[in-house]
């Protein structure tokens, strides 16, 4: 391995947007430094699910039931 071409690896601490901290290892900033979080996995629909209905009125979730829909599933 070469030396003095990979980055500082060090431990940071890490600050939810509900308020809850860990600390974990990262080549981010500097050693005892904060990272404040403006989406994280708490909150962030793509994780959550989000809070969307499926609303079809016959489109495509209707056509695809009544192609497929002998399936079962």
């Amino acid at each position: 391995m070469k030396a003095d071409i990979h980055p500082d690896y060090h431990t940071i601490k890490v600050v939810m947007t509900d308020g809850t901290t860990f600390e974990t290892k990262s080549t981010w900033g500097q050693e005892g430094d904060t990272l404040q979080l403006d989406i994280d996995p708490r909150t962030h629909p793509a994780w959550t699910g989000g809070s969307q209905q499926l609303l079809d009125r016959g489109g495509r979730v209707s056509r695809f039931n009544k192609k497929y829909g002998f399936l079962g599933g």
